[in-house]
């Protein structure tokens, strides 16, 4: 494969008598190497295939030199890898790994590299549900959101009796003029509003939105699509969501409680709220100043507002009073079994660890990288993102349960396993890539790749 190289020289001193040089001429050598890690996750959950199941294809096809597949795999290892612009596919289009990830060693044009550069990859990303003149490459939106679901049901062997979906909103800021472009009072500053439904681990939804709307807008649609799905395959697994006081809103509690789903919401306070827990919130300060230490008290009461709900709810109050003054919190549910302070403590807060997801797909794998004109190309761009984090995701699942990364974020694990040195060479019979004997995570590297050797 060949490999076009600066003939440039770096000089970085002495080592006793000898001269420290280095250039970049060493060939067929890659920085990635444990992304073939990737690779075989991906043919176990088969993700790259279909997701470039979800386009169609209008090109010629004697005049197609990388197919879909090609250019969607590439796309989402390259962002699992952090090469979150496309401008980097110029080089990593005769990155070795890159081009066994795409099972394709040479092109068939003189002169072409195995995999795209950007050009290629950008009229991918600006792909439109219809094809047209310059951009023949259609994708479709309903199928990608599907695959989300899918790849989720498929990880698990038998249906779960419970399941907690979490949604929720958060900010992808703006430095540009791009479509739907708004600004938003809370993050103050110009933005789009992503909505995530997350199960645990697993990513289920990740929807663009623009920031002039409120956090539920489309929640409804959303979660009535993911649970129709889920429950195709698993009819009998009981579905509860949970989410903050944005989400409290009539149009989704009344969906929940007239499809089976059951919910657990923040409730946002006000005076009312606050009147009905002043005895509890007593209490919970007189404690608070004989110990000198936080105090809580728990109330569960029905509950219906003045106007805009249509009947009364299980609502459960939190009367804390911390740092010398009070902060009650509220949560509205469906859930009968289990006491206010179990629910709220034990069911309610752990949907914190949702937004370390969030977290993961925005900082590690670039989610955020919004920057195209239209709001079609950045959903799609979205998309890619979320994609690469189920890939990593599946890695983490299927092959580092059994070692220090079992919990590791993202980032941690492209750094520790994906980001090794190795040359290739390339022979008849085989591919060979020598890693640095030197990677303090070979061991893990090795109990990965046995797991999904044999998984």
């Amino acid at each position: 494969m060949p490999t076009e190289c600066s003939a440039e020289r770096f000089d970085f001193g002495l080592v006793g008598r000898r001269e420290v040089v280095g250039s970049f001429d060493g060939g067929a050598i890659t920085s990635d190497a444990g992304a073939l890690l990737l690779g075989t996750t991906d043919r176990a959950i088969g993700l790259v295939d279909r997701l470039a199941a979800c386009f169609t294809d209008y090109r010629k096809p004697e005049l197609i030199e990388h197919r879909v597949a090609t250019l969607v795999g590439q796309r989402v290892f390259g962002i699992a890898l952090g090469y979150e612009d496309l401008n980097d596919h110029d080089e990593l289009r005769r990155d070795p790994v890159m081009a066994v990830l795409a099972g394709k060693l040479e092109a068939v044009r003189a002169n072409c590299a195995p995999v795209a550069g950007k050009s290629t990859l950008n009229r991918l990303e600006l792909s439109r549900e219809t094809a047209t003149r310059y951009h023949k490459i259609a994708a479709d939106a309903n199928a990608i959101e599907s695959l989300f679901v899918t790849l989720f049901l498929e990880a698990y062997k038998t249906p779960p009796e419970e399941i907690i979906l979490d949604i929720d909103a958060t900010d992808d800021p703006l430095h540009g003029h791009q479509e739907g472009r708004f600004f938003h009072g809370y993050y103050d500053c110009y933005c789009y509003l992503p909505l995530y439904v997350f199960c645990g681990r697993h990513l289920l939804a990740a929807k663009l939105r623009p920031a002039n709307i409120d956090a539920a807008a489309g929640a409804v649609e959303q979660i009535a699509r993911i649970v129709t799905q889920i429950r195709a395959r698993w009819p009998h697994t009981r579905i509860i969501l949970r989410a903050d006081s944005g989400f409290a809103r009539e149009a989704l509690m009344g969906w929940c409680e007239a499809n089976a789903v059951d919910y657990i919401f923040g409730l946002a306070r006000n005076a009312r709220l606050k009147d009905t827990i002043a005895a509890e919130l007593g209490e919970a300060q007189q404690e608070s100043q004989q110990t000198g230490k936080p105090a809580r008290r728990f109330k569960d009461f029905t509950w219906s507002t003045l106007k805009s709900w249509s009947r009364e709810r299980r609502v459960i109050a939190k009367a804390e009073w911390t740092k010398g003054e009070e902060n009650p919190r509220f949560i509205v549910t469906t859930l009968t079994k289990g006491d206010g302070r179990y629910l709220y403590e034990d069911i309610y807060c752990a949907r914190g660890e949702m937004e370390n997801r969030i977290k993961e797909c925005q900082i590690d794998l670039f989610a955020d990288r919004t920057s195209t004109a239209t709001m079609t190309a950045n959903q799609l761009r979205l998309w890619f993102a979320s994609m690469a984090y189920v890939l990593i995701e599946g890695t983490r699942r299927l092959a580092l349960q059994a070692t220090d990364l079992a919990d590791a974020t993202c980032g941690t694990i492209r750094r520790k396993l994906f980001k090794i040195g190795a040359l290739v060479t390339i022979s008849v019979r085989r591919i060979k890539f020598a890693m640095a004997s030197g990677c303090p995570y070979k061991a893990v590297f090795a109990t990965a790749h046995r797991a999904l050797d044999t998984g």
